[in-house]
């Protein structure tokens, strides 16, 4: 009797919702058949499974398709969640993040795609990381003293905002973000999720994800 096929993983590396779905794959150890995607071609097969498009995409053995991130995040940790990430699911920041501060930060990283001004969304979004580090100077992590769900919806983000000018970001009075950030970035499953693999096409041989390492 065959063993039961893996889920397929639609990802794009860069991509933080992507990233946040591979953080909770990970952490949990669902193994999945990972296909990066090249954004400018996307594969027939992800499009048909997900008319819109956009990353990540799950498609899991019976057909069933998950196509947002979050939905990601919490069936993998449904399912094993051996560090208790749900537990420290803040849905409200969560949707702060995914709302308010990412219109900031697409207005900011890509001025010229949006017309905005980029410094003006830049500010604005301070206000949000504001926030974040006096969660952080309390705690450590966003919802206690141990990473969860939360963090790492959120990281990603932030990690993106941070590279759009590094140096300025680096100067701003926001110490405990930059440690969480820091120390996020640094970790045995951040490099886990940030695997490269080639652009997949079909016929290509399966790539297994996540390797067998562990934070």
């Amino acid at each position: 009797m065959s063993a039961p096929a893996d889920p397929v993983l639609y990802s794009f590396r860069r991509c933080p919702y992507a990233m946040r779905a591979r953080l909770a794959l990970a952490v949990s150890g669902t193994r999945c058949e990972l296909r990066e995607v090249k954004l400018s071609a996307k594969p027939e097969a992800m499009l048909a499974a997900s008319p819109k498009g956009t990353v990540p995409v799950l498609v899991l053995p019976d057909g069933e398709v998950i196509a947002e991130s979050l939905d990601v995040m919490r069936h993998a940790l449904s399912r094993h969640d051996p560090e208790g990430w749900l537990l420290r699911d803040d849905a409200a920041l969560i949707a702060a993040n995914d709302g308010p501060f990412k219109h900031d930060l697409d207005r900011y990283k890509y001025p010229e795609r949006h017309g905005s001004n980029a410094l003006a969304h830049r500010d604005s979004a301070l206000a949000f990381l504001r926030d974040l580090d006096a969660r952080l100077a309390a705690s450590g992590q966003l919802c206690g003293t141990t990473r969860g769900l939360t963090d790492m919806a959120v990281m990603p983000f932030v990690r993106q905002f941070a590279a759009v000018d590094r140096v300025w970001f680096d100067t701003l009075p926001l110490p405990h973000l930059r440690d969480w950030l820091a120390g996020h970035l640094a970790s045995e499953l951040f490099a886990t999720v940030m695997m490269r693999v080639p652009p997949w096409s079909q016929g290509d041989a399966p790539v297994s994800f996540p390797p067998d390492q562990k934070d």
